[in-house]
């Protein structure tokens, strides 16, 4: 199995952010149902005022090809598409457990 783990630091304001990320957590939150490959995934919103990242996604595949799989699958990159416009910065890490 393989974790993927991702964290999004997004742009705009405290709310545009907040509203950005509940929305783009709902949809992430969804996939499970729609790709095969995605075991599971949590989706955490930061609710810590002194920290600089948004949100965070672990997800769980069977191999590291899966990973890829999910990235291109139509139903990830219409979640992705949700916070494009306000994406700063992506920080990902996959590894075997």
């Amino acid at each position: 199995m393989v974790k993927h783990i991702v964290t999004f630091k997004l742009k705009g304001t405290d709310q545009e952010r907040h509203d950005a990320a509940t929305k783009f957590k709902e949809a992430l939150l969804a996939l499970p149902g729609v790709i095969d490959v995605l075991k599971s995934i949590e989706v955490g919103i930061n609710e810590n005022p002194g920290e600089d990242w948004d949100v965070v996604l672990t997800a769980t595949v069977p191999t590291m090809a899966d990973v890829a799989t999910y990235a291109k699958h139509p139903a990830h990159l219409n979640a992705s598409s949700i916070i494009a416009g306000v994406k700063e910065a992506r920080a990902c890490v996959d590894y075997e457990i």
